[in-house]
């Protein structure tokens, strides 16, 4: 069900998305990217989909411009703050699932395997939609599950960004910074094995950038 919204909600529901897309494009066309991964990992989009993917909620600007044309299907809570992110991701050509891995998980999970079985990438933030940061949640092993395969995990690590002091250290890219994807290989559907994928590709992220440095 569409929630209630209050008449400052709808305007900013009407202009913030339509801004944010602008200003993530033009932060986008200054970005440097490149992929790295590790021993038996394949690049995202050189595999077919469907396929499962987690990454953390802290990279999800650097991933919005990255990924807009690959038709990723992405769950997006059903707050006020996911309908701002949906409505915005959604014009930069992205598939936004409502439903959390949380409150809502069940039918969130639902609609995205619906997403898987039409054949489409999944991602989901393995930490959100309100953390702990980076510890991974149950929902994206639950979709795995479900959908009876594996899962693969990826890091987005700019060189320069400002964080934020958010519950999930939010990172802002700064304009004309090199970012660094780390893809993991597939892992099966536990909880501790995506966690440890995880980790990895923040290491080997960090790693790689700070060697270019």
């Amino acid at each position: 069900m569409q929630p209630a919204y209050t008449f400052k909600q709808r305007m900013t529901l009407a202009i913030v998305p339509r801004i944010a897309s602008l200003l993530i494009a033009a932060l986008g066309l200054t970005l440097r990217y490149r992929d790295v991964p590790e021993p038996g990992a394949t690049i995202g989009w050189e595999t077919q989909p469907p396929l499962i993917y987690a990454f953390w909620h802290r990279c999800l600007l650097a991933c919005a411009w990255r990924f807009r044309k690959d038709r990723v299907a992405i769950l997006i809570s059903r707050s006020f703050d996911g309908e701002l992110i949906a409505r915005t991701v959604e014009r930069l050509g992205f598939i936004a699932v409502r439903g959390s891995s949380s409150r809502d998980g069940t039918p969130g999970l639902r609609n995205l395997y619906r997403a898987y079985l039409d054949g489409h990438y999944c991602a989901i933030t393995a930490d959100g939609p309100r953390g702990p940061n980076m510890v991974a949640k149950p929902g994206v092993t639950q979709l795995a599950k479900l959908a009876d395969t594996t899962v693969s995990a990826f890091y987005l690590h700019p060189e320069r960004a400002w964080q934020l002091r958010s519950w999930d250290r939010f990172l802002i890219p700064k304009p004309f910074s090199r970012v660094t994807i780390a893809w993991s290989r597939p892992t099966p559907a536990i909880e501790s094995e995506v966690q440890a994928a995880l980790d990895r590709t923040v290491a080997l992220a960090e790693h790689r950038s700070t060697q270019q440095k």
